[in-house]
């Protein structure tokens, strides 16, 4: 049987897949778990983004906890991120965030955070799962639910003692996805001085990321274009994440992102053992930026609960993805969009770079991404079509390209990307593997 937990938590379509059945027995299952593990009375931090189906699941889970015997601090809308900062200031046990971060407004999800406020390993979510299935007795006594008192003003400064320089004089276009950011993002680079104009800012419940946000950052690359501003930024609905957009309209990922703080790091005499985390995604362009600037890459599997696990593992002060979640250690447990957004932009403000400047410490290669529609994403392993065309691809492109294969952590999805020097030759070899995988384990 699939395993319940995905990439980033459970996620599916809200009232068919996650139900208030299933997110009533998370609820009572994380207090069991993480209370075999933790220390103390259970206290989750509890947040969510702005979708419709969000509060009768905050609901839901929240009577789940109560059953249990744990405490829920209702910490309302606000940032993925935001929630595993407050879990840790306010001594909680857990954190839970009710969201399906970059995904259609009627999907959402269920993630959790143990007391330092990292993700949870994948060992403890199979126990969650393995007590899902049983007996939910309630407890001798039942759990609280409590006010979460001054949670965003904490986050919010947080965020702004990570500014490395003032932004007067900068204009930026902020694309919020209609999403958990929707207030914070404005007002935070307000207060950094820059001059801010706010799109996508207007929550409704059912148009979160519907055409705007991280996975559409030409959205905001257009707007950059059409106001004249310096830079954008673009966030997905539960705000971990950030792309950006030059003065020119031309699009920033998470990969020179990152190329850019790691080479700043170098420089300062900051990045200790000289070495960054990225994922098996990372453009090629990156590693070879990272050669020569003698900088040593490790890449960990997707999602930034990984690139965690591998920067703790090896002390790495930096690490990120290409898809825009960057983890500054020393200031995050998890991939933060608004944080992201002042590092990067406030980089810029101390150098006197421009983005664009910032951005071109790395050559991006021509990339093709095709998401397939399957019918089982565990079967990809046993697809030998698919792997006989990837080998084909990988013998035709040699030391000039990349290509990457796997199965989506949360969506019944097959990920098939090529980088090749060209994009006629990026778009020739996916096309033809995703052909593989559409014939065999494609949705007919």
């Amino acid at each position: 049987m699939a395993r319940l937990f995905g990439t980033d938590g459970v996620r599916g379509l809200a009232g068919e897949e996650l139900t208030e059945e299933l997110a009533y027995g998370l609820g009572y299952a994380a207090v069991v778990v993480l209370g075999r593990h933790g220390e103390g009375h259970p206290t989750f931090v509890v947040g969510r983004d702005p979708r419709a189906s969000g509060e009768w699941l905050e609901d839901a889970l929240v009577e789940g906890i109560r059953h249990a015997g744990g405490d829920a601090l209702i910490a309302g809308v606000e940032p993925t991120p935001a929630i595993a900062f407050l879990t840790t200031t306010l001594g909680a046990s857990s954190g839970v965030v009710i969201s399906a971060s970059h995904n259609p407004p009627e999907y959402n999800g269920i993630k959790f955070f143990d007391r330092t406020g990292t993700k949870l390993a994948d060992a403890i979510e199979d126990e969650i799962e393995a007590v899902l299935a049983g007996p939910h007795d309630a407890a001798d006594r039942a759990g609280q639910t409590l006010p979460i008192g001054d949670g965003r003003e904490r986050y919010f400064a947080h965020l702004v003692e990570a500014a490395q320089a003032p932004l007067e004089g900068m204009s930026v276009v902020v694309d919020c996805a209609n999403g958990a950011a929707s207030e914070l993002a404005p007002a935070l680079l307000q207060r950094l001085g820059a001059t801010v104009h706010a799109i996508n800012a207007d929550p409704d419940g059912k148009n979160i990321n519907d055409g705007c946000g991280a996975l559409y950052p030409e959205v905001v690359a257009a707007e950059v274009l059409r106001v004249g501003a310096d830079a954008g930024v673009s966030h997905d609905g539960d705000a971990d994440r950030a792309l950006f957009a030059d003065a020119q309209g031309a699009i920033v990922d998470g990969d020179q992102v990152l190329a850019a703080c790691a080479v700043d790091l170098k420089h300062r005499g900051e990045l200790p053992g000289n070495t960054v985390v990225t994922t098996v995604m990372a453009n090629l362009g990156f590693h070879h930026a990272m050669r020569e600037a003698a900088i040593d890459v490790v890449a960990s599997k997707v999602g930034d609960r990984y690139v965690l696990e591998d920067m703790m593992r090896i002390d790495a002060p930096l690490g990120g993805e290409q898809s825009g979640h960057v983890i500054f250690r020393e200031r995050s447990t998890t991939g933060d969009g608004l944080l992201t957004a002042v590092r990067f932009l406030t980089l810029a403000a101390r150098t006197g770079s421009s983005i664009r400047e910032l951005a071109s410490v790395m050559h991006r290669y021509p990339q093709r991404m095709i998401n397939v529609d399957v019918v089982d994403r565990d079967a990809l392993d046993a697809a030998e079509p698919v792997w006989a065309a990837v080998a084909t691809s990988e013998s035709s492109l040699g030391q000039d390209g990349r290509v990457l294969v796997r199965a989506s952590g949360t969506e019944p999805l097959v990920r098939v990307m090529v980088e090749a020097a060209t994009e006629d030759l990026a778009s020739t070899h996916a096309e033809t593997i995703a052909d593989a995988v559409r014939t065999s384990i494609g949705v007919a």
